[in-house]
């Protein structure tokens, strides 16, 4: 059992899966690839990802560190989010196993 943040895992796996699960963070992080990205941008690319559920799904990779926000204070306001260190090491594990889907399916 290992636990983080208040939450208990079966293992080391069910705590990584479990900061990737859903439909779109790892989708996002993969988006983030490339390097920083604008909110609205991150909507546009996702396609069907509503206001409330990137917000919530962006705090969460923040809250986790996977990614990082940052606010420029300029009018009009811009915001970008980029992938920290461990998020980048993330990311391309995501990519391996999007390589591997490729290669089976």
């Amino acid at each position: 059992m290992v636990t983080n943040k208040g939450k208990t895992y079966v293992c080391l796996l069910d705590l990584a899966m479990d900061l990737i699960r859903g439909k779109w963070k790892a989708v996002l992080l993969c988006h983030m690839y490339d390097g920083p990205q604008r909110f609205l941008e991150l909507q546009r690319i996702t396609n069907g990802v509503s206001h409330k559920v990137l917000t919530e799904k962006l705090k969460e990779l923040e809250d986790d560190n996977l990614i990082v926000r940052t606010d420029y204070f300029e009018n009009p306001p811009r915001v970008e989010y980029s992938l920290t260190t461990i998020g980048k090491e993330l990311t391309s594990t995501i990519k391996e196993i999007e390589n591997w889907a490729k290669k089976y399916f």
